[in-house]
């Protein structure tokens, strides 16, 4: 076998993404067919319906990660009487280029998402369109749609509308940066003072997106908080991986755009329009999940209970915050894989357990996610009085897809980045590692170094080991290639 260190690591990643991807029967390259197509579009959309309002005067920001180029929203808020306040999301219209049925559509439709490695992105749809025509770029006007949301003092939403508009991006901005001015740590990041009223606008943002959770949580969203190992290069060669953490700034996307997927949810749902669902069912492992609350000194009901889970996970991230992210990845794992159902109007689809929302769609992403796409569809014909541009069965069909597809998307980027974690730790064989059990079934036991957050199959004293179990490990081998990494339990 050849060392990653003899050639270039991003080209070795890259080699094993592209193989990958054609292995689950995704698609790395676009067609010729779609290719043609792109060719013939040549600028961002412009308004066609006289109903579109053009908001390009409001204080809309984007908050990213640091090397995002593809922007599927922007956000702005407004105070109002009464302790209330008005939060503004606009998501690209997608849509307005790439068209149902199209080539570049049928890409989309194939590989369901854009698909996120280790040694790069391969888009969803071209760059020309992602990361320009269709993206909200900063000082450039683009079509939208906006989900407008009134939000009380305590945080539930008492009115809601969704329709087109002309916006503006005034600010790019990043996730760490402004996650450290909010908590007081740092600077303010550039781009907010060159905006009249945006640094309070945005702390205003803060304040709803934290009230927003607050209530989310007492209804039983679970607060759960993962390592994310995101790559880091020095030119073409990888040098570590560096464990991503929930900030303030991720918060606010992440809670505005949960509000904004429920209010397009119930908004498909008022104009009799079905609609596709994103749905996390009761945890498949309900009973270890309260073993291991037992053991850290909880206690759980013997049904799944969301509410009475998120005081544990409260009661057990205060108690031990370091820890608390390997907790949070075991109770992901025992509450299984989320999937795609399609919701007929005055039907009864589960909700999401672990968000303790009952109306749950993807619609803010639609240059990364196809059932965002088609969600933006649904919503563009409900608001505009047009046929269903998906029937009832051609919307389950693709439930099905999206879901299995989301699948084989996971495990491409988690080939690569096992790769990549082999790459730096194979001059490390016969070290060992505090390791903690992510999972264990027929197929193999799995468990993840503290640190460095690296997960490899425990090939040897896996009997009697169970998701949640901490351990200490030594590795044995691994396979650049194939993105193996081999421990035994030792001690």
């Amino acid at each position: 076998m050849t060392k990653a260190n003899e050639r270039p690591h991003r080209s070795i990643l890259q080699n094993i993404a592209h193989q990958a991807m054609l292995d689950r029967g995704l698609a790395p390259e676009f067609t010729a067919r779609a290719l043609a197509e792109l060719d013939r579009i040549h600028g961002p959309a412009t308004p066609v319906a006289k109903s579109t309002r053009d908001l390009r005067n409001l204080s809309w920001c984007s908050i990213d990660n640091d090397d995002s180029r593809d922007l599927d929203q922007l956000t702005v808020a407004e105070a109002m009487p009464d302790g209330r306040a008005k939060i503004l999301v606009a998501i690209a219209d997608v849509d307005a280029l790439v068209k149902k049925q199209s080539a570049l559509d049928d890409h989309a439709r194939q590989n369901t998402a854009s698909v996120y490695t280790a040694a790069g992105i391969f888009p969803m749809l071209p760059e020309k369109l992602s990361t320009d025509f269709t993206s909200l770029n900063f000082a450039s006007d683009r079509m939208a749609i906006v989900v407008e949301m009134v939000v009380a003092g305590d945080g539930s939403i008492q009115d809601s509308d969704v329709y087109g508009a002309t916006v503006r991006n005034r600010a790019k901005l990043a996730y760490n940066g402004v996650a450290s001015w909010l908590e007081g740590n740092g600077p303010m990041p550039q781009g907010i003072d060159t905006v009249k009223g945006l640094d309070e606008n945005l702390r205003l943002q803060d304040r709803l997106a934290q009230k927003l959770k607050t209530l989310r949580h007492l209804h039983g969203a679970l607060d759960l908080e993962t390592i994310e190992a995101r790559p880091v290069f020095d030119g073409d060669n990888l040098k570590d991986l560096k464990a991503e953490k929930k900030n303030r700034a991720k918060e606010i996307i992440e809670d505005f755009m949960i509000a904004a997927n429920g209010v397009t949810a119930r908004y498909l749902e008022t104009k009799k329009f079905p609609s596709l669902r994103r749905v996390v069912r009761s945890p498949d492992r309900w009973e270890r999940i309260v073993e291991l609350a037992a053991a850290r000194g909880g206690a759980l009901p013997g049904q799944p209970d969301a509410v009475a889970l998120e005081e544990f996970l409260k009661s057990a991230k205060a108690a031990d915050p370091l820890r608390f992210a390997d907790l949070s990845l075991s109770v992901i794992k025992l509450m299984g894989a989320g999937e795609y159902a399609v919701e007929v109007p005055g039907g009864d689809v589960s909700g999401h357990f672990g968000l303790a929302v009952k109306d749950y769609t993807h619609s803010t992403a639609p240059n990364r996610r196809f059932p965002d796409l088609i969600t933006q569809r649904l919503l563009k014909a409900a608001m505009a009085g047009d046929p269903l541009p998906y029937q009832i069965d051609e919307l389950a069909a693709l439930a099905r897809h999206c879901t299995e597809e989301e699948d084989s998307v996971r495990k491409v980027e988690r080939q690569v980045i096992k790769s990549a974690a082999a790459m730096l730790l194979e001059s490390r064989i016969g070290e060992q590692f505090d390791a903690i059990v992510t999972g264990a079934s027929g197929k193999g036991t799995w468990v993840r170094l503290l640190k460095p957050p690296i997960e490899g199959r425990l090939e040897s004293g896996f009997e009697g080991m169970d998701v949640g179990d901490e351990l200490q490990v030594q590795l044995v081998r691994t396979n650049v290639e194939r993105g193996f990494i081999d421990f035994k339990k030792v001690g």
